[in-house]
């Protein structure tokens, strides 16, 4: 990764070290923080996950939005009530509070976008829909 003389960041992402997500979150799925807490991005932080094939992100919900792209593979997601078949060049965006989840039928990669503070209200239970 290089810092410019403007305050930019560019880098590579194999230079990023792929983390697996633990077990209590994910199955087989790993996560590289692209630009996060110390690139100099204040809004908006940029990962890059890895499910393998059979991988699983087990639901959950957060008080943020996230952009999902859909780099390589295919999978599902769930948001809410809905299943969605994606594969590469799809995008979703996902509300703040609402359950979703995700599962590799061959390897998944995809960015995940999100913004550096939450963007609603801490829930105890997600949003319906």
């Amino acid at each position: 990764m290089a810092r410019g003389s403007c305050g930019e960041t560019v880098g590579h992402y194999s230079e990023v070290e792929a983390k697996l997500v633990p077990s209590e979150m994910a199955e087989k799925t790993y996560i590289r923080w692209l630009i996060g807490e110390g690139s100099g991005a204040k809004n908006f932080y940029m990962r890059l996950f890895t499910v393998e094939k059979g991988g699983h992100i087990k639901p959950h919900f957060h008080p943020w939005e996230h952009e999902i792209f859909i780099v390589k593979g295919r999978g599902k997601v769930r948001v809410g009530s809905t299943t969605y078949d994606v594969g590469e060049g799809y995008y979703l965006y996902i509300p703040p509070n609402v359950e979703h989840e995700y599962w590799a039928d061959e390897e998944l990669w995809f960015i995940c976008v999100i913004p550096a503070r939450p963007t609603a209200e801490k829930v105890d239970e997600p949003i319906k829909c």
